[in-house]
């Protein structure tokens, strides 16, 4: 009985960074605090996509990540497409970096996390610029890459709660 319960409550909760993933992308809260702050705004999808593809890539998949960008594009109206292939790098990026590194810890994901931000952005920057006729500066790229960056380790830490509290599967 409580073996059926416990895998209830794990089936639920591995469907909490679903459902966090699909609300960012449908609704239009894109983390800027412009009110406050002029620059600051981060991209929480990403660190979603990173985290939870390093850890346990079943929570998500890529089917899921690509719809994710795919309701982000028809969203906030940018190009079909854009968001889901940036979001696929992201996942592809982690999935590389799962298989390639021995010994994880809190620094060697947040160092690798750079190289996925980078690749993502650029690509992101690429496309909108030759497919598109949207602006976007750099400094505006660079603020949102720099912030993503910065609050990571709070979403890993809040994360890896998350995965205490829920009895999810270790990496």
């Amino acid at each position: 009985m409580t073996s059926r319960f416990y895998r209830l409550i794990s089936s639920f909760a591995n469907l909490g960074p679903i459902i966090l993933l699909y609300y960012l992308s449908i609704s239009e809260l894109d983390l800027e605090f412009s009110n406050m702050f002029q620059i600051l705004s981060f991209n929480l999808q990403i660190i979603i996509i990173f985290y939870w593809m390093l850890k346990n890539p079943n929570v998500l998949g890529n089917g899921n990540i690509f719809l994710a960008g795919i309701f982000n594009d028809v969203v906030m109206s940018l190009p079909l497409g854009i968001s889901a292939i940036t979001y696929l790098v992201v996942s592809f990026v982690a999935g590389y970096i799962r298989n390639v590194t021995v010994n994880r810890s809190l620094f060697t994901e947040w160092f690798t996390f750079v190289i996925a931000i980078f690749f993502s952005n650029l690509l992101f920057y690429i496309l909108l610029n030759h497919f598109s006729n949207l602006t976007i500066t750099y400094t505006d790229l660079f603020y949102n890459s720099f912030f993503t960056f910065l609050f990571f380790p709070i979403f890993w830490l809040f994360f890896n709660w998350y995965k205490q509290i829920f009895f999810l599967k270790n990496d």
